[in-house]
């Protein structure tokens, strides 16, 4: 006999919401609608936030969270991303308590409210035996912000448009190692990151389809597929990387620590920063490096991690907690 609140493998599960860097990101130019055509590589790391949720018997969506800074109102994305998943589904009485345990640092460049929604969108489907696929969740995303349907499936994609049209890459398990710092004493708004670039470098824009596609054909071109690209460096870019660092003194500073690591093979700015990381040729080089020059982080106020790079973007387990 089932107590009131007990819980079962059918009510309950965790969701785990893993960040991204970019291993290329390339504006191209203004679209229709406002936004940047982008042609973008994006990868999945282990660095993630866990989203704990339970089934509510009545139709109440709430959220709780381990970091105070984070509103838990409508605006949250994960609020925003349960309720849309709630409203395709036409099943109104559908609840969901979710407690947020977050470790992916705010306004990094690393996708956190993205992945904590597409975390909620699958966690979601699952919980609420929706039934959904994979594709049509990562169509539902697209309502929610251009990276979040990256998230839903994660691994390594190209990424167009505004970021929400993605070609996979036919990439496995990667064996390549990241070494991820964040000054803990600063954030970065991704909209004054893009409306900055634009300020500095609007007049090189291209503007026409044919010259976007052409671009987006030499991404395409380039092998992602394998862990080779870490070695030509001259392919790799992030062009918001030329104006943010250089009036960043914190994205300056890690990324000079970064260059300085034995064995790292390239170092860059991830997203719209300020978080920074350094690859390296395997995930057990990575974590003795990091190892080995904690005090360095430390000395230069940084954060840091070990991670492994990840073939999906959310995975889904049934622990109790």
């Amino acid at each position: 006999m089932r107590m009131p609140n007990q819980k079962t493998q059918n009510d309950y599960l965790i969701a785990y919401a893993f960040a991204k860097i970019n291993l290329h990101l390339e504006i191209l130019g203004l679209r229709n609608d406002g936004y940047h055509e982008l042609s973008m590589v994006m990868q999945s790391i282990d660095l993630f936030d866990q989203l704990k949720m339970q089934s509510s018997r009545d139709d109440k969506i709430t959220l709780s969270s381990s970091n105070v800074e984070l509103t838990v109102g409508d605006d949250n994305l994960i609020v925003k991303a349960a309720r849309l998943l709630r409203e395709k589904s036409g099943k109104d009485n559908l609840g969901v308590n979710i407690d947020l345990i977050k470790n992916i640092p705010i306004g990094a460049g690393l996708a956190g409210g993205s992945t904590d929604a597409a975390a909620t969108i699958v966690g979601l489907n699952r919980l609420w035996n929706l039934k959904y696929h994979i594709k049509e969740l990562e169509e539902m995303a697209k309502e929610i912000g251009s990276d979040v349907p990256f998230c839903v499936s994660g691994g390594r994609q190209l990424c167009f448009g505004r970021g929400e049209l993605l070609e996979t890459v036919n990439n496995k398990q990667s064996n390549i190692g990241v070494i991820l710092v964040k000054d803990p004493s600063i954030q970065i708004s991704t909209p004054m990151a893009y409306k900055r670039y634009k300020d500095q470098y609007a007049e090189s824009y291209l503007s026409r389809d044919v010259e976007f596609e052409n671009k987006r054909n030499e991404a395409r071109i380039f092998d992602w597929t394998t862990d080779k690209f870490i070695n030509e460096k001259s392919n790799i870019q992030n062009d918001l990387q030329k104006t943010i660092s250089p009036i960043t003194p914190e994205v300056e500073k890690s990324l000079n620590v970064l260059k300085e690591l034995p064995g790292s093979k390239l170092v860059s700015m991830s997203g719209s920063g300020p978080s920074c990381y350094a690859l390296f040729s395997t995930y057990s080089q990575a974590k003795i490096v990091r190892k080995q020059n904690l005090s360095k982080f430390s000395d230069a106020g940084l954060s840091s991690w070990a991670c492994s790079m990840k073939a999906i973007g959310v995975e889904l387990k049934n622990e109790l907690f």
